[in-house]
């Protein structure tokens, strides 16, 4: 079968592209294109799936998501409730470095871009110290046309090469397989599934179901195209879910965390946290509010 790949539409006249979205909530479907893709989040909450990780995303936040990474801005399920008055709203460059813009980065001027761009195929997420500076690029390349654009978009690929800090790539996993139209809608009604009822027993069965396999050809199918277990991709959501209720300070206890996210024992939670995240749930807490406190005494 061919491989149907979420083709981005870029105009004729045009070798970048950039689009902003505002709208109830993401595109919820797993997906995949040949461009590189920089998403500026400006409003909305949820979670990015790239390749096999998670990563929480708030307003501000903004990611580079590597050429054919297979990912989804999976918005909070709050935001799938109607008439809820929520939206997201995000800005996105597009650009392909094999395709008309080929010959530009073959340039000699743009070597060191090139080879900063193919070590981090795997995308990351951008450093808060320059968010803001590359965000003002985009907003002047949104509004720019003609060599205009492709001035600010060079300005843009200079703030990236010169990030000095090391830049932990968004997936970890090896080349996952072509993702096909359907396989990409599939796979994303099954992460809507699990993600929404995460806090509630969810059986290989019950998403079998969704998936309309057999349990047997579900797991095999869920491994070969999201690099996940069942079980592990289950946990990853409940622990990814447990550290937002943690660090929001919304809960009575961690017991009370543990079992709101769909944990039957604190002794399962505890060890499960550990092995996700490398720390205990108290420990994890305690980092946390740490460096909160660091970062206001360096404000101040």
């Amino acid at each position: 079968m061919k491989v149907l790949q979420f083709t981005i539409s870029v105009p004729h006249d045009k070798s970048v592209m950039v689009s902003k979205v505002s709208q109830p909530y993401h595109y919820p479907y797993l997906h995949r294109h040949n461009e590189i893709q920089l998403t500026w989040i400006q409003q909305g909450e949820g979670t990015l799936i790239a390749g096999n990780n998670m990563h929480d995303y708030s307003a501000g936040d903004m990611f580079l998501i590597g050429a054919n990474l297979p990912h989804v801005f999976k918005s909070n399920p709050e935001y799938f409730v109607v008439n809820n008055n929520k939206k997201v709203e995000a800005i996105s460059v597009f650009f392909n470095i094999d395709g008309s813009l080929a010959s530009l980065f073959n340039l000699p001027e743009l070597k060191s871009s090139l080879t900063f761009l193919q070590q981090h195929q795997k995308g990351f997420q951008v450093p808060n110290s320059v968010v803001d500076q590359i965000g003002d690029i985009v907003l002047a390349l949104q509004a720019a046309s003609g060599a205009d654009q492709l001035i600010q978009f060079f300005q843009m690929l200079q703030v990236l090469t010169g990030i000095k800090t090391k830049l932990a790539p968004l997936s970890t996993y090896g080349n996952l397989p072509g993702i096909t139209e359907s396989e990409g809608i599939r796979i994303g009604n099954i992460y809507n599934y699990i993600m929404q009822h995460y806090s509630e027993p969810i059986t290989l069965e019950d998403v079998a179901k969704v998936a309309f396999m057999t349990p047997e050809s579900f797991c095999r199918y869920f491994k070969k195209h999201t690099g996940h277990t069942f079980v592990s991709f289950l946990n990853d959501v409940r622990i990814n879910e447990a550290c937002k209720k943690l660090i929001s300070h919304k809960f009575e206890s961690i017991n009370t965390v543990a079992y709101k996210c769909g944990f039957k024992s604190i002794t399962n939670f505890n060890r499960v946290f550990k092995t996700v995240i490398g720390n205990s749930p108290r420990g994890y807490l305690d980092s946390y509010n740490n460096n909160m406190v660091s970062l206001s005494r360096a404000a101040g």
